[in-house]
Parts: C-alpha cells; structure tokens; sequence
C-alpha cells in the first residue's frame, strides 16, 4: 500500500515502514523521541499540563491533554480495553499519543497538540527538512491533515480549541496505518520567519479534513501515535544575520549590567534548556576573545513564589550559567554569581509579558 504525503511543492512516497533509526545529525529538536521525562510519570493524563510536567522540554500549547507512553505509564483499564497504548514505539521506549479529529461528533479534546521549543530559530531563507514517525489507534479513523506547524512565538491557550495555521508539512492524503505499522511524515520547505516552536497536530476543522472508516468497528475519532522527530537544515547553509542587539556588538563597560536574551530554563528549576545555549555560546567566545574579562552573572524572577524561593532559584540559575562557563574551560576565578530573586524588576508583575521579561539572567562587567 503506497502513501503520498505531500508538502506544498515536495511530494514525498511513502509507505508502511518497519522501525528503524531516525537520522538525528545535526536535528534541532530536542528530546525527539519522548524519550526523557521531567518527572516520573504518575497515571493516566487528563489534564494538558500533565505532558508539559512529565515529558522534558515537551507541553500542551492548549488545555487539551496529549498522551505519553513509555515505562511506569499506566494506561486505566477502560481506555487499554480500547486498545490505547498497545502500540509499539517506533523507536525506544516512548512516544505521544494525540486525538486529532472528531470534533462534530462530540469527542472531548477532539484537538490535542504537542509543543516544544526548538534548540535555535529558524533561518529566514534557509531550506529545512523535517520528518516524524505516525501509527494510529487500531480502531481510529484514519485522516489526513497531520502535521507540523512552526511559530515565532509560544502558543497558549487556555481553551482546547483547535488551533487553525497554515502548516508547513502535512499529510494532504489520508494516513493509512494498518497492524500497527509506522508511517514517515516528511516534508521541506522554506523558513519564512525565525520562528522559535514547533507544534504539531491537526491544523483544520472536521470539515476540512479526509476521514476513512477502513474496518467495520471503528471509533468516531481519530487517534495517532507520534515518534521521532526531525528537524534540521539542507545544504546551502544560509549565515545567520547578526542584529544590532546581538551580545557579540554590545559594548562592554564596566558595572553596566547586560541581558542574556533567550536563556531559557525548565519551570521553577535551574536546568537550562536546549535553546539556551544559542546566546551562552555567544558569551563563551567573549570570554575566550578577552581572558582578562571578568563577570558576575546575575539571576532575577517574577514575583510569583516566596521571596526566599526566588532568590533561592535565581541563585541556582545563575550558577547554571557559571557552569556551562567553567565546564568549557573559563576560569572560575573569572566568574561570580549571585540571586536578586524579584528584588530588581524591568517590568510590571501584573502581567504575563510583564513576568516574562522580569525573569531573565544578566552579566556585569567587573
């Protein structure tokens, strides 16, 4: 049986594929496969925060609730009866499980999404190739419409709404994934923008989307299983435009107090996230081009938590900093660190724009 998944111009064939090892050079999704968790896994998910609390970098861009499965998931006897999690991973030990379709016939969290923040933005111009494994429940429908979507900024919502974009690779024929085989997804296309996450999902309406009922007892909906997914660059390599904002062009004065844009870390921890070492590596050869440059690295919060919370954690995350520099060989008599928690803010705490700029990781010449 042959499959073509078609994005814009690129028309990829495919098929059912037994499992094999994804190509990861040079992928900039990090945790691709499901594979680290943030956290044990605790039961079944209800709720859309759940993914983003047990599956490391991975969340919910809405309230739906995605699924993950893997060791110490258990599936509740009424949903494993449906056949939920019989499914094999394409590789590994885990992978995501998400509704996509069955909205007019009344499925709660008929949409389900997954979002991650990719381990550096998009290049506008540069050519991409993305990819990600699929298999569906055995009694779903089977759909088109699947898909990646990539967005220049975090998408949150509060609703489980379907979130209606125009997604830059899709499945535009039905997904036919029988007996439990994997199905490859793939596509190129062109960044427009430098967008910074990567959602994928069913980008369209009911209505819109191609639905099979391929075997007499099928559900009313459409569940597939996701696995490995890759992102990554095709040759030519476009340069990345240098801004006039960009650390490597700011003077350097001492006692000025400079922001690391783009430092991310996992929530209430002091562990850096993939994309942070875009801009930490920036700051690395400044210390490596000037040895006699000393720093202090300073952590700041929000106003949410405890005042000793916070100074607790904007310590730890400025030591975090101080790590990644000593462990690339800069001198620790070089570096000092230390936590204002939310005693210096940039902005107003009243809102969540306000909050975000408010936690941040700043350096001060010495």
């Amino acid at each position: 049986m042959t499959h073509h998944l078609i994005c814009f111009l690129w028309l990829f064939v495919g098929g059912a594929v037994a499992a094999q090892t994804p190509d990861i050079a040079n992928n900039i999704v990090p945790n691709p496969g499901f594979e680290r968790f943030s956290s044990p896994p605790i039961g079944w998910s209800y709720k859309g925060t759940y993914f983003g609390q047990v599956v490391k970098y991975w969340f919910s861009p809405t309230s739906s609730s995605p699924d993950i499965y893997g060791p110490g998931v258990q599936v509740p006897r009424d949903w494993s009866d449906k056949g939920f999690g019989a499914q094999k991973p394409h590789t590994g030990n885990n992978m995501a499980g998400l509704t996509l379709y069955g909205c007019i016939n009344g499925k709660p969290h008929c949409r389900e999404y997954v979002e991650i923040l990719l381990a550096e933005p998009l290049v506008p111009g540069q050519n991409y190739y993305v990819e990600f494994w699929t298999a569906h429940l055995l009694k779903s429908l089977q759909i088109n419409q699947l898909g990646v979507f990539f967005s220049e900024k975090k998408e949150t919502r509060l609703t489980d709404e379907t979130l209606l974009y125009a997604a830059q690779v899709k499945a535009e024929k039905i997904i036919e994934a029988p007996d439990g085989k994997w199905v490859k997804v793939s596509g190129r296309f062109v960044a427009a923008n430098e967008a910074e996450y990567l959602i994928i999902g069913n980008f369209t309406e009911d209505k819109d989307t191609e639905a099979k009922v391929w075997r007499g007892d099928c559900f009313n909906y459409a569940y597939y299983y996701i696995d490995d997914v890759l992102v990554k660059k095709i040759p030519p390599f476009i340069p990345v435009p240098v801004k006039a904002d960009d650390l490597t062009k700011i003077p350097l004065e001492k006692g000025k107090a400079i922001r690391l844009k783009s430092i991310y870390f996992e929530y209430g921890k002091d562990e850096l996230v993939p994309r942070s070492y875009v801009e930490l590596n920036k700051l690395l050869k400044i210390m490596q081009a000037q040895p006699g440059l000393n720093i202090e690295i300073v952590g700041h919060t929000d106003s949410d938590g405890s005042d000793v919370f916070n100074v607790d954690l904007s310590r730890r995350r400025a030591k975090a900093v101080v790590a990644f520099l000593t462990e690339n060989k800069i001198p620790p008599g070089r570096l000092k660190h230390r936590g204002e928690g939310e005693k210096i803010p940039v902005a107003t705490n009243e809102t969540e724009d306000g909050k975000q700029l408010n936690r941040r990781v700043e350096f001060v010449v010495m």
